[in-house]
């Protein structure tokens, strides 16, 4: 019986870094939901009158943010997109720990 080896990924660590696995380039995608929480959760905490709802819409904007850098890490579909996940999770924890860059 022989075994099967899954097919390589043939492409150069350039193509890795900007193009998904149809060789298209991929920089910006459409929001998905968690940006557009994000978003949301952000303006209204920046448009509260209230210090307390202000301060949950900010914690609910900043936990979305980081589901959202989370799945760029782990299933981002090339190299930059996964490293912008990176990034952004290194400053949303940053943010939340008052350690600014």
């Amino acid at each position: 019986m022989a075994l099967k080896h899954a097919p390589r990924d043939q492409r150069d660590l350039w193509d890795k870094i900007w193009r998904d696995h149809h060789g298209t380039v991929v920089l910006f995608q459409m929001p998905n939901a968690w940006l557009i929480a994000w978003i949301i959760f952000t303006l209204i905490s920046l448009l509260s009158s209230s210090k307390g709802a202000a301060n949950v819409f900010w914690w609910l904007s900043s936990g979305t943010l980081v589901i959202w850098a989370l799945l760029e890490v782990f299933r981002g579909v090339n190299y930059f997109r996964r490293a912008l996940g990176v990034v952004i999770l290194l400053m949303t924890i940053g943010s939340v720990f008052g350690i600014g860059l």
